[in-house]
């Protein structure tokens, strides 16, 4: 099964370089990425598409979904949840780095543990492998994405998944 993981298109929060929410919506470039991306892809016939139930993702989704398949929401694909840091400024310091790292131990008060993360991710795509699909395009967050790198292609030796997340409206394929 060929599985396809975009990110979704460009937030408020990413111009302003901020931790997000579930509750924001595309920018208008955000819109325009996505617009761009579905003219890209919309000769790919995909069988399903699994989107995460954040409004950036399902927006996306709705915008990339030019040949009317079903969707299916999946909590699972959830964006890593930041806790206390949403609104907060992210910065591209030492501490962003560890707070991406696997093996980190430091404490990051009520944000989602990134192994707990990485495990929900985990386990959605353990049970994509029992559907019977050809092509399953899946519409998510960077934090998503980091995960499915893990997944695909082991933990890094230094655990460092700071740079490896898609950009917004960025697309990767993966077999399954």
């Amino acid at each position: 099964m060929k599985v396809y993981i975009v990110r979704h298109g460009q937030i408020l929060s990413n111009v302003l370089k901020k931790h997000t929410n579930p509750f924001e919506d595309l920018t208008k470039l955000g819109i325009k990425q996505a617009k761009e991306l579905s003219k890209i892809i919309k000769n790919i016939n995909f069988d399903i598409i699994y989107v995460s139930p954040y409004l950036r993702a399902m927006h996306t989704a709705e915008i990339l979904n030019t040949n009317n398949k079903k969707m299916i929401i999946d909590e699972r694909l959830r964006e890593r949840n930041c806790g206390k840091l949403s609104g907060e400024p992210v910065e591209d310091n030492i501490y962003r780095m560890d707070y991406w790292n696997y093996f980190s131990i430091k404490d990051h008060g009520n944000a989602e543990n990134i192994k707990d993360f990485f495990e929900r991710v985990f386990s959605f795509l353990e049970e994509l492998k029992s559907k019977n699909y050809d092509k399953v395009l899946i519409v998510a967050h960077s934090g998503v994405s980091k995960a499915f790198y893990g997944y695909f292609n082991g933990i890094p030796e230094d655990g460092n998944f700071f740079n490896l997340g898609l950009k917004n409206c960025e697309i990767r394929e993966y077999i399954l």
